[in-house]
């Protein structure tokens, strides 16, 4: 299909942007403050939306996959990135935090029960809170599932995505010293947190662009400059989750524990060629996981805006508001 064509037949999913009826700063302690807002229908059925990275952020374009007339739905900022502070923080910043945080914007804002829609490192997110208060989740929506073991990060980050994208990999990885490159995750991270502004800037923007280049089917391999706080924050709190396997006691964590969620209903659409997160994962998810249904998106890479997963995303919402 045509790339125009395509994004255009997908805005007749979408709903129409509408604004917070409630934003603020939330403490959660520890020296955080979180940005939190909430949209559509406070009478609605409620939805939480976990955002990527660790680091990315949420947008106003999250808002546009669920109706405001039957969703009451709440995006935050996770710590250290977007609105809240301290900004590109990893102090008392890890999985387990960011789960008890959910749970104190759940009590705070008084529900008992909530859908939990999140994509890439927001999948993995959603599912690890799932796992840890079951009795809180109503729907798992889930997209560009990642899981956060060993084989992913030896994907992306270890030359497996980049037999697709050579050229692209080798800007990436250049720019690390040829006696480092076998482990980049740590190469990245030494100057990820050197101390000095200019080279964390720096090295971030490379790290943000790789991944950025290789989230649409359409990918022309570049992968853009993004604003230096941005980036800084995007991969400094990435790379402090994956160098710390996600603080996960073991590799395998979430399907190990996937019975915790065995009652729990969910959806999984997945790119067929998304080159962030192989589809196999999203696979192995739904074959372990009883009441999941899993939607391949054909012609479809990593993005939240591809035109298949977004069409996906808002016709399941339909179907759970109903």
């Amino acid at each position: 299909m045509d790339k125009d064509l395509g994004q255009k037949r997908a805005v007749q999913y979408l709903y129409p942007p509408v604004d917070p009826f409630d934003q603020r700063m939330l403490r959660v302690g520890d020296g955080h403050t979180l940005y939190v807002e909430q949209c559509g229908n406070p009478e609605g059925r409620p939805v939480i939306v976990l955002h990527g990275g660790p680091g990315g952020g949420c947008s106003p374009a999250m808002r546009r996959y669920f109706d405001p007339a039957r969703y009451r739905v709440v995006l935050f900022d996770q710590r250290g990135c977007g609105k809240s502070r301290p900004h590109a923080s990893v102090v008392e910043n890890t999985t387990w935090h960011l789960v008890r945080d959910i749970e104190t914007i759940r009590t705070t804002l008084g529900i008992d029960k909530m859908a939990v829609f999140g994509g890439s490192w927001g999948a993995t997110l959603a599912l690890i809170y799932a796992i840890s208060h079951p009795e809180r989740v109503s729907h798992l929506i889930l997209r560009g599932v990642f899981m956060m073991t060993q084989s992913e990060l030896d994907w992306f980050y270890g030359g497996g995505a980049g037999q697709f994208w050579p050229e692209t990999w080798a800007r990436f990885s250049e720019m690390i010293p040829e006696d480092e490159r076998d482990d980049l995750i740590a190469a990245y991270h030494r100057r990820l947190f050197s101390g000095d502004l200019r080279t964390e800037t720096r090295f971030a923007r490379a790290w943000s662009a790789w991944e950025n280049a290789l989230a649409s089917v359409y990918s022309s391999g570049q992968g853009g400059e993004a604003p230096g706080d941005y980036a800084r924050a995007f991969a400094r709190l990435e790379n402090h989750y994956f160098i710390n396997k996600g603080f996960l006691d073991e590799d395998g964590w979430i399907l190990n524990n996937i019975d915790r969620i065995a009652d729990i209903p969910g959806a999984i659409v997945q790119g067929r060629y998304d080159m962030i997160c192989p589809p196999r994962r999203a696979w192995e998810l739904s074959r372990a996981w009883d009441r999941s249904e899993i939607h391949m998106i054909r012609n479809a890479g990593h993005a939240l805006s591809e035109p298949g997963i977004s069409a996906s995303l808002v016709r399941i919402m339909d179907e759970i508001a109903d």
